[in-house]
């Protein structure tokens, strides 16, 4: 059975900025390259669970394309679980009183299932299942064009 996403993409406008680089700055210290997380298009702090989309413009001017695969440059995988923590980290952030830093401390159940190169916009969808003041568990998924190219389970620690 395929992999069901975590929300249904066609109830969102996944084109409209909520929140912009500026403001999700104000939470994640991540800066110039290290800034995976372009835009927020969609959040949900009231649910029993909180819940987000965002993007990440994958551009062919970015540090990594050259030696990435050279001549058929591919998003590394390992920059698409960042793009997620990154922003489990602002979910959390925004969801727990008095919490001023999130640190990446794991990442389980990790798959990849398609491919991201420059010029895709990569929709990171994130379901916090866990937050807690000293831990926070999240769902995150990857899509491009529709299709789901990697999950995992992201876990963070105030630090």
């Amino acid at each position: 059975m395929a992999p069901q996403l975590l929300f249904d993409l066609s109830e969102h406008d996944l084109d409209r900025v909520l929140h912009g680089p500026e403001h999700i700055e104000s939470f994640n210290p991540h800066r110039g390259d290290m800034r995976l997380l372009d835009a927020i298009v969609w959040e949900d702090f009231v649910s029993e669970s909180p819940r987000a989309i965002g993007f990440k413009d994958v551009r062919d001017d970015e540090f990594w394309v050259a030696g990435h695969i050279p001549g058929r440059p591919i998003f590394p995988g390992v920059l698409m679980i960042e793009a997620a923590a990154q922003f489990a980290s602002y979910l959390t952030m925004n969801s727990i009183e008095k919490v001023s830093f999130i640190g990446f401390a794991g990442v389980t159940d990790v798959k990849f299932r398609g491919q991201v190169v420059p010029g895709d916009r990569l929709h990171v969808l994130i379901d916090g299942i866990n937050m807690k003041k000293r831990r926070s568990v999240c769902k995150a998924q990857g899509v491009v064009n529709g299709n789901l190219v990697f999950e995992g389970t992201i876990t963070g620690m105030p630090m």
